[in-house]
């Protein structure tokens, strides 16, 4: 079918004349090959309290949690633990080969003061810039793992509270696109121009920013994470993992309640994104679960780099806001693609499908309000309003999914689609899949999509049910 805009009463003729043959997922060969491919050993164990951690809930072990691990690191690597106890520390930086365990009965706690979070070059929401450092981070290393049963805990509060008085300041000025660059939050985990990096069965809480970040890296492996982010209220901008620029990633058996996208591939934003031009590709998501959260699986909003090669299966949503997303806009380019979600079950999520190319424009567009001028503002600021040329280039594309196996049950709406007139949503396969939900919703600007052995029942029925708000702009639709 090849249509420039489709109204819902198409779709769902579609789904009534289109064949009913079944056929079976097929899993693409690459999918072997994703994953951290070593591992450090466990010759020697450093506990940080023989560098002076003390287990206090006051005092800030910073230095002597970095000391054990500068120690591991010298002597060619090992493990860094902690004896049972609750740990206060700043941001700590890991070495290669060194394997950071955190067991059960040991607690960490984020400090709440920003100058424990030295900035550094590092990449947020598409833009390189400087960036405080997140709490536990693996920079330029190879051979590292994260692991254990304790708990880190971001306390992240100082961080949301930093944001929204400076949203009000900045709304009145005309700078929504630029507030939360400004406001520098702190992220949990980041794992940045790394190779063969493990993160697994570690619970993360109430962080400050983005949980875990993973950055121009490649070989990684997060499994059998919990994160819940909701405890201390709901925090805006705090996505579960989000894979930026990297690849050969393997993320299995994680739990994420949090308060923006749960699972999110990124690859950069407008002309900084497309100056680095670095994808996001050969991305497993499996066996895992989204709670509340705006998005079981996101690609986007960052597209400049292009995201492709992503193989999402066995996946279950629950009062998640979207099932699978994407997002773009038409000042970041890059190509979307190749993209499998199958053998998965959403419950009660408000949008099956959101496809939007032009996503929150008050946001995703740059313009310097009247009294400021470009040689007074900081760099990223001009980095934001650094014009994508020729304009062309800045159109973004997503086509070739394969959408199967796939049951939702009580969406409030099916679809949420909206391509570009001048980039059609193209060839997206729904088969052997279930949606039932209160209304159908629109479709615009799509090509090529297809049907296969696929139910759409729409219900009649309100919407009883009233799920407490997820994901950044909805908290600011109710905040007024």
């Amino acid at each position: 079918m090849n249509t420039s805009k489709q109204s819902s009463l198409i779709v769902l003729f579609l789904c009534t004349v289109l064949s009913v043959t079944a056929q079976t997922s097929v899993v693409p060969e690459w999918t072997k090959k994703v994953g951290a491919r070593s591992f450090p050993s466990d010759k020697t164990v450093y506990y940080v309290n023989s560098y002076g951690a003390v287990s206090d809930t006051v005092t800030v072990n910073t230095k002597a949690i970095q000391s054990a691990i500068d120690a591991c690191a010298a002597k060619g690597g090992g493990i860094v633990a902690f004896k049972p106890g609750t740990y206060v520390t700043g941001a700590i930086f890991l070495k290669s080969n060194v394997h950071l365990r955190i067991d059960k009965g040991v607690l960490i706690l984020g400090s709440q003061n920003f100058d424990d979070y030295p900035d550094m070059d590092s990449r947020i929401a598409g833009l390189e810039m400087k960036w405080p450092a997140g709490l536990i981070n693996a920079l330029n290393v190879k051979n590292v793992a994260i692991t254990g049963e304790g708990i880190i805990n971001a306390r992240g509060k100082f961080c949301w509270d930093k944001y929204w008085a400076m949203r009000k300041e900045y709304d009145a000025k005309g700078l929504r696109w630029i507030v939360d660059y400004d406001a520098k939050r702190v992220r949990t985990l980041l794992v940045q121009n790394a190779t063969d990096v493990s993160v697994k069965g570690l619970t993360f809480k109430n962080a400050g920013f983005w949980t875990v970040q993973l950055l121009y890296s490649s070989y990684l492996t997060v499994d059998g994470v919990v994160i819940k982010n909701n405890e201390d209220g709901s925090g805006p901008s705090t996505d579960g993992i989000d894979v930026d620029s990297s690849s050969w990633v393997l993320i299995q058996n994680c739990d994420i309640d949090c308060n923006d996208d749960n699972f999110c591939l990124k690859a950069g934003r407008d002309w900084d994104g497309l100056r680095v031009n670095k994808p996001t590709e050969y991305i497993v998501i499996r066996k895992s679960i989204a709670r509340r959260g705006a998005g079981l699986v996101t690609l986007g909003s960052e597209t400049s780099g292009s995201i492709r090669h992503i193989y999402c299966t066995d996946l279950y949503a629950k009062n998640t806001d979207n099932g699978l997303r994407i997002k773009s806009a038409t000042t970041r380019g890059g190509v979307v693609e190749d993209v499998y979600f199958v053998n998965s079950v959403l419950d009660s999520v408000r949008n099956a499908y959101q496809f939007n190319l032009n996503w929150y424009p008050a946001y995703s567009y740059s313009e310097l309000p009247k009294g400021y001028t470009m040689e007074t503002v900081p760099a990223h600021w001009k980095s934001m309003l650094q014009k994508v040329t020729p304009a062309e280039k800045g159109i973004p594309a997503a086509r070739k999914f394969v959408i199967q196996n796939v049951k939702i049950t009580n969406a409030q709406k099916a679809f949420e689609i909206n391509g570009l007139p001048q980039s059609l949503l193209e060839d997206f396969r729904f088969v052997n899949s279930i949606i039932t939900a209160n209304t159908l919703g629109t479709m615009e600007y799509t090509k090529g999509w297809k049907f296969i052995n696929t139910s759409i029942d729409v219900s009649t029925k309100p919407v009883e049910k009233k799920k407490e708000p997820t994901g950044i702009e909805e908290q600011e639709r109710l905040k007024g």
